[in-house]
């Protein structure tokens, strides 16, 4: 039987052709390599392809980061540590890495939380936890990651949802469960997937009376509780460059508000100064692919407030009608930082609350609350007949100081307003900035603030 041979290449084109073939092909082999190599990247995909030795990750893709920081604190730590329990061992694979911060209920308003402080405390004893954050050096979890652990570039993972808060620094920060950090605690990762990323483009100059607080309530009541779920969310634009740290934590924070796995922003020089490093290590690529960009102008935008029972029904203050207050709470991990109180300070100084209206007010760190001492405000809150907390998340989770009886209202700097949030389920909370909360305070119901800068 008489069999053909099938042509080679070789043969068909020749020895000399086929070596240019060979070349051409390694060549588009090589410019499509370099280009996948090449290909650009936001900082939320930088941050993870770091973290999971890749030289670069897409959206959609599945990765194992190694953790660069991981919290816990007093209402999820113990449900991590009783997680590691039944596992059988507890050993933190880093005692550099995690941080423990008491700031819910403290100092604890139970038995029942003491008892779970203590498990902390024996947790962080029995390891040598330098990162623990006992009574006297509490506060806001977050605020305290802000101003002494959190670095642009970092991979960071907290047992709490606003975590989030972080990305406010350049970091890729996002909250998970006790269970999954109890995973964290033994093998120092966790898997992700990797986001798509929606850019929000903010340009701008916000008038007097307006800020960062009625900036992310705009956003978020504009593109809903799911708008952005399962993304990253990056803030960029002008008005994020001239925008104080304290404001960039603010946005950053209530990302998850709107579904978002995180918020997140370029570092600049304004962000390594807040962080005391001296250059950045990552940032968005100038051609980076985003999922979508959405435009909020600043100069359009007036005070806002959620009202309940969702963060995302969002109304302009000036048409929200009459709200009587019954309670104004002005701290929380939204807006208890420093220019926070300033901005309630400068509104309330030579005024008082109204009758039948009580002002609570927490800062949120001890380093918030000894500064805003020094400057005065503490006692202008005090003068006001406003009581000033130690810091802690206060009655934002409906847990400590300043609980609502059934049918009261509390307008609130915090970021949630759900049914029985911050105490009796027929209570409402009414979500706003600062400046909104110290003018309702004076006048007993919903105010307009830009009436205090000599505005509307």
């Amino acid at each position: 039987m008489h069999v053909q041979k099938k042509a080679t290449i070789v043969e068909l084109v020749g020895l000399s052709s086929y070596s240019l073939y060979r070349k051409f092909l390694n060549l588009t082999t090589q410019i499509c390599e370099g280009r996948r190599f090449l290909m650009a990247m936001t900082i939320s995909e930088k941050i993870l392809a770091r973290a999971s030795g890749r030289d670069r990750v897409e959206p959609g893709e599945y990765v194992v980061g190694k953790i660069d920081l991981a919290m816990i604190h007093d209402l999820t730590g113990p449900l991590t540590l009783n997680v590691l329990k039944e596992v059988g061992y507890d050993r933190p694979w880093d005692t550099d890495r995690v941080v423990i911060i008491l700031d819910h209920q403290v100092p604890a308003n139970s038995t029942v939380t003491a008892a779970l402080h203590k498990q902390l405390r024996e947790y962080a004893k029995k390891y040598g936890l330098k990162n623990y954050h006992d009574v006297g050096r509490q506060g806001v979890c977050h605020q305290i990651l802000a101003e002494s652990y959190v670095k642009p570039g970092m991979l960071v993972v907290g047992a709490d949802s606003h975590t989030c808060s972080l990305g406010a620094l350049g970091a890729f920060a996002t909250g998970i469960g006790s269970t999954e950090m109890a995973s964290v605690f033994i093998t120092g990762e966790l898997w992700f997937r990797v986001p798509e990323t929606i850019k929000f483009e903010i340009t701008g100059k916000m008038e007097k009376g307006v800020s960062a607080k009625d900036l992310i309530l705009k956003i978020i009541g504009t593109v809903g509780v799911d708008g952005a779920r399962y993304c990253a969310a990056e803030f960029t634009g002008n008005g994020i460059a001239n925008m104080s740290m304290d404001g960039r934590l603010t946005i950053c924070n209530m990302a998850i508000e709107m579904g978002g796995k995180t918020g997140i922003m370029n570092p600049d020089r304004r962000t390594l100064d807040y962080t005391g490093v001296k250059a950045a290590s990552v940032a968005s690529d100038s051609d980076a692919e985003y999922m979508k960009v959405i435009g909020v102008d600043l100069e359009e935008l007036e005070p806002q407030v959620a009202i309940p029972h969702s963060v995302d029904n969002v109304k302009l203050v000036s048409e929200a009608g009459e709200i009587t207050a019954d309670q104004v709470f002005i701290g929380s991990c939204t807006n208890g930082r420093l220019e926070d109180l300033e901005a309630a300070a400068r509104i309330l100084k030579g005024r008082k609350v109204s009758p039948g209206t009580r002002l609570v007010v927490i800062p949120a760190s001890k380093k918030v609350y000894i500064e805003a001492e020094a400057r005065g405000y503490i006692k202008i809150f005090m003068d006001a007949d406003g009581v000033v907390c130690n810091p802690n998340c206060g009655p934002c989770l409906g847990g400590h100081m300043g609980i609502l009886a059934d049918g009261e209202n509390c307008v609130s700097t915090s970021n949630r307003n759900f049914i029985g949030r911050m105490g009796s389920t027929s209570s409402k909370v009414y979500l706003v900035s600062p400046e909104t909360a110290a003018a309702t305070a004076i006048e007993g119901k919903l105010a307009d603030p830009r009436k205090y800068f000599g505005g509307r």
